[in-house]
């Protein structure tokens, strides 16, 4: 089924189902412990060893000896391969960092070395007997430095205008440098995996990742086995947010673990190892400048960031939403990326806007501030419906204004106090603040198999439900499609045997992966009419009807199984439009007088992503997200060693989360719009827009509070305490 069009109306503008709340459908399986993560597939497979790795413990450099005979030699332990064993392993097209062989360390912890043992312990013990020597190579890990080299240098990503003369003529301006640490993903479960590669050139995984179907090509090429000889299975995921999406070193691991014993072999990777050998959010320095007329009007918007990655990769585009964002005829937009041997650095949940937003946001309300405005009304005032740097090229469906009109009804925010530092509860200061949220909404590929058996319907894709309510989702639109009951539809994911899907990231899986099960339902529908000899059947209330033929969908197909597969594809058209998801946040806190503790006291965010699927599972993604950013804007901060080049609190103890209980109040409201251009369903994702935006709104609250305006990431109290007001 190819989208080549935007959407009329059609079944899902008079849904029942779809668009209405229900509780995630995989919520019972996981709360009694019966949802199998990775590391708990104890039934996939019999006579599972157990798999610990070996780290580098220097950054860059040669691995020149390793000393595992103690280990082999250890009780319990049936294998143990080198990296110097064997040639470096080929990487896939979105693999950087090398994942095992050969002499050459690229990152800290870097794998060089897989234990095999009968038990954890074993394995563990035995690990700690290896020792390794190195020729270690001096490390530049020093961003700000790099920056200063670059700036203003190379060809800019998007250049309109003439912002330097924009700039110089602007009757006000900004001009301020914005720095994001590096962050990782904390999720909760590890990356882990048992793989089976016993069986000659068969090799089976049972992991925990997000894009079955990419994996399945990773390990393929780092492997050299043909893509029938490899089966992939990863129906839950405990959390990802964009950790989880490539190959990492639990699989690889694994997998070498396995065809050296000759048994499956179980291996997850230890916390530390998960932030120095996985991939994270590259830290960035942003440079951005902003020019105005005097009634508030952007004449000119200047963005310059840089961010670390490994020779090739992507890191972090933290400009990724300034093209587009707001208005301003003249424009000038560069993005470095600075080679480091820092572990790789990669997708983090709304990668490029999340940091970017942290930045832009806290410049936009330090603009309103120059320019005597209501933050609220200057983005208003600045609200574009073309892109800015093509205005030939307009959005599909763009609500931002109204994302900020409900959202300051919603807060309260005509009360708040406009002057920063004037509002106490006894020690503590009250700020309010607010910022504006973007992040795109791509849609991919997405493919999906349905059996009808007697009225119940099965549906099959290798997408995957990383906690996101994707299960939930899936079945609705099917039920929805097919006419029937929800409980009359069971959804089976994350199994590289069924119909390759979209997979779970970007933001792109929900509105991608529902549309793809809707164009196999109706490949169904096609069937079923086909051999009833009806036209232009209706599915609705367990029925089919057609002209005067009225049918029992459990009686088609007379007790046999009936199957069909389809996929979505996506046209050109698209591309003629800009499709993104918009918000509006807002936060109140309270800072501490004397000692700068922070505390949210209250956080309200508006949303405009099409049609929402599920009000439930979609709420729980922006509050998710929100409490992330929290997290962001307060205390998550990747701590480089920078002589060593590498992350020092690389546990859950130094490196400190927000949770829900942080936040004793979050207020959620979707506009509920529609998208005819994203897909049949009209939806778009929203799993990443409840990130973006929010740190900078407590950013800005907490300026609103103290009069202390911290332009670096996290906001921790030693930032500010040497300038809070007098008590």
């Amino acid at each position: 089924m190819e989208f080549n069009k935007p959407a009329e109306d059609n079944l899902f503008d008079r849904a029942t189902i779809i668009g209405k709340p229900h509780s995630r459908i995989d919520g019972p399986v996981k709360v009694s412990g019966q949802a199998r993560y990775a590391y708990e597939r104890h039934d996939v497979v019999a006579n599972q060893l157990i798999g610990f790795p070996v780290g580098a413990t220097i950054a860059k450099g040669r691995v020149t000896a390793i000393d595992a005979e103690a280990a082999r030699n250890a009780p319990g332990v049936v294998a143990v391969v080198t990296t110097l064993e064997i040639d470096p392993l080929p990487k896939w097209d979105f693999n950087y960092a090398r994942l095992f062989g050969g002499d050459e360390i690229q990152h800290y912890h870097q794998a060089i070395a897989v234990v095999v043992a009968e038990t954890f312990e074993q394995a563990r013990a035995a690990a700690a007997l290896i020792e390794a020597e190195y020729e270690a190579e001096q490390v530049d890990v020093d961003l700000d430095a790099a920056f200063a080299r670059l700036e203003g240098t190379g060809e800019a990503e998007t250049d309109t205008g003439d912002f330097e003369a924009a700039f110089a003529d602007a009757a006000v301006t900004l001009d301020a440098v914005y720095h994001t640490p590096s962050q990782t993903h904390a999720m909760m479960e590890p990356h882990a995996s048992v793989v089976d590669w016993s069986d000659g050139d068969r090799l089976t995984v049972w992991t925990s990742n997000q894009m079955i179907n990419w994996n399945k090509q990773s390990l393929a090429t780092t492997f050299g086995l043909e893509m029938d000889k490899i089966r992939v299975e990863s129906p839950y995921v405990g959390g990802g947010f964009g950790g989880k999406l490539w190959l990492r070193a639990d699989a690889v691991l694994a997998a070498i673990g396995s065809r050296a014993a000759g048994r499956p072999v179980k291996l997850a990777l230890p916390r530390p190892l998960m932030m120095n050998n996985t991939t994270h959010r590259s830290a960035t320095v942003q440079h951005i400048r902003l020019a105005a007329s005097e009634d508030g009007r952007l004449v000119g918007v200047a963005h310059e960031a840089a961010s670390h990655t490994l020779p090739g990769g992507r890191g972090e585009d933290a400009t990724a939403q300034t093209p587009y964002f707001y208005a301003g005829e003249n424009r000038l937009i560069r993005n470095h990326l600075v080679d480091m041997n820092l572990p790789e650095s990669s997708d983090m949940r709304a990668p490029g806007e999340a940091p970017g937003l942290m930045a832009l946001e806290i410049a936009m309300d330090e603009m309103a501030e120059k320019l005597d405005m209501d933050p609220v009304a200057f983005r208003k005032l600045n609200d574009t419906q073309v892109n800015p740097s093509n205005p030939e090229q307009r959005f599909s469906d763009r609500n931002f204004i109204a994302c900020l009109d409900r959202g300051a009804e919603l807060f309260g925010w005509a009360d708040r106090n406009a002057a920063p530092g004037q509002r106490r509860d006894g020690m503590w200061l009250i700020g309010h603040g607010m910022a504006g949220a973007y992040r795109g909404a791509p849609t991919l590929k997405s493919g999906a198999r349905v059996r009808l058996q007697s009225g119940r319907l099965i549906v099959e894709t290798d997408m995957t439900d990383i906690g996101t309510g994707s299960y939930t989702i899936i079945a609705q639109t099917a039920a929805e499609t097919m006419g029937l009951p929800i409980e009359a539809v069971e959804v089976r994911l994350g199994n590289s045997a069924y119909p390759v899907s979209s997979g779970s990231g970007g933001q792109f899986g929900a509105a991608s992966s529902t549309a793809g099960v809707y164009a196999a339902c109706l490949a169904l529908q096609a069937q079923i009419a086909d051999s009833l000899g009806v036209e232009d059947p209706r599915f609705e209330n367990g029925e089919m009807r057609a002209g005067n033929t009225v049918m029992q969908i459990s009686e088609i197909g007379d007790g046999d199984e009936l199957t069909a597969e389809d996929s979505v594809t996506f046209g050109a058209f698209k591309q003629e439009m800009v499709l993104a998801t918009f918000g509006a946040h807002f936060v109140e806190v309270a800072v501490h007088a004397a000692t700068g503790e922070t505390r949210i006291r209250r956080m309200v965010a508006v949303c405009d992503a099409g049609r929402i699927l599920n009000p439930v599972t979609a709420r729980s993604q922006v509050i998710g997200g929100m409490t992330m950013a929290a997290g962001a804007a307060l205390c998550e901060d990747l701590a480089t060693d920078m002589g060593r080049g590498f992350f020092v609190n690389h546990d859950l103890a130094g490196y400190e989360v927000a949770v829900h209980a942080d936040i004793p109040e979050q207020t959620v409201e979707f506009l509920d719009t529609l998208d005819p251009a994203s897909t049949p369903l009209k939806a778009k994702g929203v799993g990443e827009l409840g990130i973006c935006g929010a740190a900078a709104a407590i950013a800005n609250a907490m300026y609103n509070a103290t009069g202390v305006r911290v332009r670096d990431y996290p906001i921790t109290l030693d930032r500010m305490i040497d300038r809070l007001p007098a008590i």
